[in-house]
């Protein structure tokens, strides 16, 4: 049998794993990728775009190199493959097929990390405890779904901002606090979304669980070296927001712009991982008095295990079998491949031809409206079909604009996106949230504010013909029907209006559910249905008609 051999530490040769089943092992990665090659793309995209996860291009690099440490330590503990990374690599499968379907990335990604795992168990059994910490660090390279992050982004910087706050009036600085807004007198500061810490707390995160896995102590000690990543940030990103006030308080709004800003942000970051030294430096001290070289070390092989590497190296092979578990993987990533092909290609029931958006009513009853756009960019971006924008005013001059958004199909993560996500992108913060019906129909009702200004915004989801606030319903709704009716055409329905000066908030929540109420039976007409009639031929057509 032609052999794979390795150098132990000591510079010698042991024959670790065959040719073949190295060759095996390779196929089933190429085909994996292959597999997930879409999934993948889509995270590397938003690696490129969003600061928070560009540290994802790094993961997969430490990964490998933990890894390569390691491979000592999985062949002299290799005993035999195991059955049951099969199960695993099933499931993986399955997880990857629903997450297609309903076009949740997120699923797809850990999907392609439970299906490495799978892999790892199958390939080398019990020796694969070895590879759960390098595989398990991809998770830190997902990005998480756009929901998720912008509730993070909201909750972090509403908090960011009080402790901000708080920390410039230890200075003696007089300063307000209104949402996101920090009301310095002559300057105005608002804490964006770029602010909220996350580009701080994910790629913090990742260093943590690294320091944690090379931290050579006790279990406590780890978990409580990964967990401060999170008050740390927190902590570190109020110190940012309190010294750039600090800055444009004396020196003007300069201060918070351009390369400074983006410099003091690299400084606090290299401030952070100092912290995270220093929290271990502490425990050190207090409890083994080891230094922090020494507390800090890529695990190494026992005196037994190297005597095991050594007893390879001079000629005893370690009885490596070939990876039936991986032969059996691959007819199932095949079989995976296959299917995701079929389900990509199937032509969809796409019901473009029942919408008639473009004839939306500029009248409806008292209301009376004008067009609206969206500017090419901005609907490039969100990558609807069709769309509306209205802007309509009662008898008492009190407008409500309103904005319909259909897309013929939502396949490959093409859907609407949420006002929770855009809504604080448009530097709004929403003051709050709650779901809510209008004459039985489920809704969302916002109330978004910036500075002094209020507005009441509703949105709901109208998923083929079924009206769904809740956005995860939607998701199921979304999966099941482009499994069973093989359509995913859905719409995202808004309404918005201010809160005028000489009105009170219900005032504003009358006016809103009034115009849903008016134009609901009309919306209902232009859009899809979720029984569709039975299309005429034309052929069928009887001849009167004609």
């Amino acid at each position: 049998m032609v052999s794979t051999d390795v150098n132990n530490s000591n510079g010698k040769t042991g024959v670790i794993f065959s040719n073949r089943a190295m060759l095996v092992l390779l196929l089933a990665l190429v085909l994996s990728v292959w597999l997930y090659w879409d999934g993948l793309a889509e995270a590397v995209l938003r690696w490129q775009l969003q600061e928070e996860y560009s540290h994802g291009y790094i993961i997969p690099l430490v990964s490998l190199y933990i890894l390569w440490e390691r491979r000592f330590q999985i062949a002299v503990s290799y005993k035999h493959y195991s059955w049951w990374g099969l199960p695993i690599i099933a499931v993986a499968l399955a997880i990857l097929l629903v997450g297609e379907i309903s076009a949740l990335y997120v699923l797809i990604h850990y999907s392609f990390i439970l299906l490495l795992l799978g892999l790892s168990i199958g390939f080398l059994g019990s020796a694969a405890r070895h590879t759960w910490v390098p595989i398990v660090l991809l998770g830190f390279a997902v990005p998480l779904p756009f929901i998720i992050e912008v509730v993070l982004t909201s909750k972090l910087q509403l908090l960011s901002s009080q402790l901000g706050v708080e920390m410039i009036r230890l200075c003696r600085i007089p300063v307000f606090l209104s949402g996101n807004i920090i009301d310095l007198g002559n300057y105005q500061l608002q804490v964006v979304e770029a602010c909220s810490g996350l580009r701080y707390l994910f790629p913090l995160m990742s260093l943590g669980f690294i320091g944690a896995y090379l931290y050579q102590a006790a279990l406590w000690k780890k978990i409580v070296l990964f967990l401060s990543t999170v008050p740390i940030t927190i902590f570190m990103n109020s110190l940012r927001i309190a010294i750039t006030g600090l800055l444009v308080d004396h020196w003007g709004t300069e201060m918070a712009e351009g390369f400074l800003h983006d410099f003091e942000g690299w400084l606090i970051f290299m401030a952070c991982g100092g912290l995270l030294l220093l929290e271990v430096l502490l425990m050190e001290l207090l409890t083994t008095g080891q230094s922090i070289r020494q507390a800090f070390a890529v695990p190494q092989l026992s005196t037994s295990s190297q005597a095991g590497a050594e007893h390879h190296s001079a000629g005893c092979a370690p009885g490596f079998k070939v990876p039936l578990p991986i032969i059996a993987a691959i007819p199932l990533l095949i079989i995976g491949l296959v299917v995701l092909g079929l389900v990509e290609s199937r032509e969809e029931n796409s019901q473009l031809e029942d919408t008639r958006l473009a004839t939306f009513p500029l009248q409806l009853g008292e209301w009376v409206g004008r067009d609206d756009s969206i500017n090419l960019e901005v609907a490039e971006k969100l990558g609807f079909t069709e769309y509306v924008m209205i802007n309509y005013h009662n008898a008492e001059q009190r407008p409500v604009n309103f904005y319909v958004a259909y897309y013929a199909s939502q396949r490959k993560g093409v859907s609407p996106h949420s006002p929770k996500v855009c809504i604080p992108g448009g530097g709004w913060e929403i003051a709050d949230f709650s779901r809510s019906s209008v004459d039985q129909m489920p809704v969302n009702r916002a109330l978004i504010r910036k500075g002094m200004q209020d507005q009441i915004v509703y949105y709901w989801f109208e998923e083929r013909g079924v009206p769904v606030a809740n956005e995860y319903i939607k998701k199921w709704m979304l999966f099941k029907d482009a499994l069973f009716l093989n359509r995913t055409d859905g719409s995202l329905i808004r309404v918005t209006t201010p809160v005028m000066s000489d009105e009170t908030m219900l005032d504003a929540d009358r006016r809103a559910q009034a115009f849903i109420r008016a134009s609901r039976d009309q919306l209902a007409e232009l859009l899809p249905a979720r029984t569709l009639p039975a299309r005429i031929l034309p052929q069928q057509v009887p001849e009167e008609i004609k």
